[in-house]
């Protein structure tokens, strides 16, 4: 199915009422933000996801890529969408004008990237990695780099990708064997990457390939990796393109999903060595590549909405056509009926649409969060906002990637047995959401980095100030007992409790078990995600509230808003309770089975 409709007036009004346009105008270089900005730039986006990515959707996964003489084909379609992306300015978006970009609120970038990676998943990869991209070049580039490629990386001419992975290296960096070795002003780069994502194709005329390497006298593990930038084809003085590096596609992987997109493998200086340029200091290239690769992992949070999004609208479509059986509350029982009104099947598609909403309030918050991190005045505020970006990065990867596995294949179920058959494409959905819980860091991985890294190194200080200002957002909510904004309040109110005696036992056992500690993280990181937006699902339920009250007609969308909330805190939210029992319980059988025990 390539219908989509991008949910415009959802991304508003979370951005509106949940994050306020006050609050983003505010800082400096957004003083002119408003409704009327927001709303015409991303109706224009929806109209590209809508009209010329959706229907391209289907056609990029049977189609898929293929590598001839050398060169990567993209599906047929995707080249001229491109060119039509580059056309209209959508990369630059967040960029700075200095570079070319129009410098909107991240909050903004946000809310249009949902839109296209929903309606084309793979296609929606390659601006994701040159968002990061982007970032990492601001940050850690000379000038002179950052004045030969990041304007035409900002205009999407140029693309990039992330070349981390080698056949013996995968998450453990400290195993890479690319090495560099300096000639001049440049280095001579040679080795092999894998899983690099759009490595090769035919939709610009330069990519430009980061890669990590290890010069000749580095010191062991990850303390002798340097970062270089590696183009495919080197670029001259007055910034024409020159001669083809010597780097080449070796193969295209054989995928589950994402078939749109190029999976390759990277040679890298099979001849003289490839021309690389380092970024930031000898062996201290992670610093730089973790840049990247956080923004990518808030972006791969972001596919997992879209994927959502994108399932359940499909599931609901069919749902409203689909005759089977009668209403349970039908005088007329041979009377076929749509199942949408069967209540298992709104059970289904009602579990889908709160997910969405949720992921989508966190991936937005997320964003306010880099504006905040980057332009507020105040310094101390800065840092409480990029403390918290930091927090928020694991879940938002993790959390949602989980969750919309879990709804894609809901989306199927929903479907009966035509969901099984890849002629609905409903299957689709469920294959190229599987990688986003395993690309750019396993979710293991991040709920090990959450709860290391952001809990016991910090101490809890970043989510314990986290969970004060959500108690403090919903303290002065005043509800009707027994209404549906009273059940939603009890319960957020309960996971933040949850939450807190998380993060009060994980800081009490540490010392004492570790290894329990580990085994627990992806309890942990769960029990995160399900608190943190509920509090955000409950900021929605109250601002829906407040414009029923204020005499607006409630409508099917505001009590529909108001139902999935209810859902989520009904459904989603209990589950904070079992995480934290799970949690504490240590883990007992993971660290007595030992490897034989396993059979």
């Amino acid at each position: 199915m390539d219908n989509y409709a991008a949910p415009v007036n959802d991304l508003l009004f979370i951005i509106e009422n949940v994050i306020g346009y006050d609050k983003i105008s505010e800082l400096k270089p957004f003083v002119d933000f408003t409704p009327e900005l927001s709303g015409a730039i991303l109706a224009e986006a929806a109209k590209f996801s809508d009209e010329v990515l959706a229907p391209l959707n289907r056609l990029g996964d049977q189609q898929g890529c293929v590598l001839e003489n050398g060169v990567v084909r993209t599906p047929e379609g995707f080249p001229g969408a491109y060119r039509q992306m580059i056309d209209a300015g959508w990369i630059s978006m967040s960029a700075p004008e200095e570079f070319g970009g129009q410098n909107l609120p991240t909050v903004l970038t946000i809310a249009a990237f949902e839109m296209w990676s929903a309606a084309n998943t793979a296609f929606g990869l390659v601006p994701v990695l040159s968002q990061s991209a982007i970032e990492l070049m601001l940050e850690h580039a000379d000038p002179v780099l950052k004045h030969t490629y990041l304007h035409k990386m900002v205009s999407g001419e140029w693309t990039t990708t992330m070349n981390l992975t080698e056949p013996q290296a995968g998450s453990d960096l400290s195993l890479l064997r690319t090495k560099a070795v300096k000639e001049g002003d440049y280095y001579r780069i040679s080795g092999q990457k894998i899983y690099i994502s759009g490595g090769d194709h035919d939709l610009s005329d330069n990519i430009v390939h980061l890669v990590l390497a290890r010069l000749p006298d580095a010191p062991p593990g990850n303390r002798g990796i340097s970062l270089f930038l590696v183009p495919k084809y080197l670029v001259r003085k007055n910034g024409e393109l020159g001669d083809k590096n010597d780097l080449r596609p070796i193969s295209l992987e054989t995928k589950l999903g994402i078939h749109g997109n190029p999976t390759c493998v990277m040679s890298y200086g099979e001849n003289t060595g490839a021309i690389g340029y380092l970024i930031g200091n000898e062996n201290q290239g992670l610093a730089g590549m973790f840049t990247m690769m956080n923004v990518a992992r808030l972006m791969v949070g972001l596919q997992g909405v879209a994927i959502t999004e994108r399932a359940y609208q499909q599931a609901l479509a069919y749902s409203k056509d689909r005759l089977q059986g009668s209403r349970s509350n039908s005088s007329n029982a041979s009377s076929p009926t749509p199942i949408v009104h069967h209540p298992d099947v709104k059970r289904m598609l009602l579990d889908m649409k709160c997910i969405a909403e949720a992921g989508r309030c966190l991936t937005l918050y997320a964003a306010y969060c880099i504006d905040l991190s980057k332009h507020h005045a105040n310094a101390a505020t800065r840092q409480i906002f990029s403390d918290r970006l930091s927090l928020l990065t694991p879940v938002v990867k993790a959390w949602i990637t989980d969750r919309a596995i879990e709804c894609a294949s809901t989306g199927i179920q929903v479907h009966g047995g035509l969901g099984y058959i890849e002629d609905t494409g409903a299957a689709q959905h469920l294959r190229d959401a599987r990688i986003m819980a395993i690309y750019e860091g396993t979710n293991g991985i991040q709920a090990n980095d959450l709860i290391g890294r952001k809990i016991l190194r910090e101490s809890g200080s970043s989510m314990l100030r986290l969970i004060s200002d959500m108690r403090d957002d919903l303290a002065g909510a005043e509800v009707a007992e027994g209404g549906a904004l009273a059940v939603i309040l009890i319960a957020t109110r309960q996971s933040i409790d949850d939450l807190e005696s998380a993060v009060d036992w994980v800081l009490s056992s540490a010392p004492n078990d570790p290894d329990g500690i580990s085994a627990g993280a992806a309890a942990f990181l769960k029990l995160s995600g399900n608190a943190i937006c509920g509090w955000l699902m409950a900021k929605c339920a109250i601002e829906t509230q407040l414009l029923m009250d204020q005499g607006n007609p409630p409508g099917e969308k505001l009590l529909g808003r108001m139902h999935s909330a209810r859902h989520f805190a009904e459904t989603v939210l209990p589950q904070t309770t079992a995480a934290l029992s799970t949690l504490r319980s240590g883990h007992p059988a993971v660290a007595k089975m030992s490897e034989k025990m396993f059979g």
